[in-house]
């Protein structure tokens, strides 16, 4: 049986808090950001937790990070 290789672009966008849960960023922070509210590009700014319907796959593409 080969080894399972882990997905490199996943595994550098995903972290595994201390209780268990995925941690990701938000996405739309990169660019176009003149229109967005101060208050909205606060909030895209911080890290939040993976939905537990993506979590299955995201085990699957970095199983060694949990």
């Amino acid at each position: 049986m080969p080894k399972v290789k882990t997905n490199r672009s996943a595994a550098k966008r995903f972290k595994v808090t201390g209780g268990g849960k995925v941690k990701r960023n938000k996405s739309n922070m990169r660019h176009i950001l003149t229109k967005k509210a101060s208050k909205r590009k606060r909030k895209l700014g911080k890290a939040t937790t993976a939905a537990d319907c993506t979590v299955s796959s995201i085990k699957q593409l970095c199983p060694y990070i949990f």
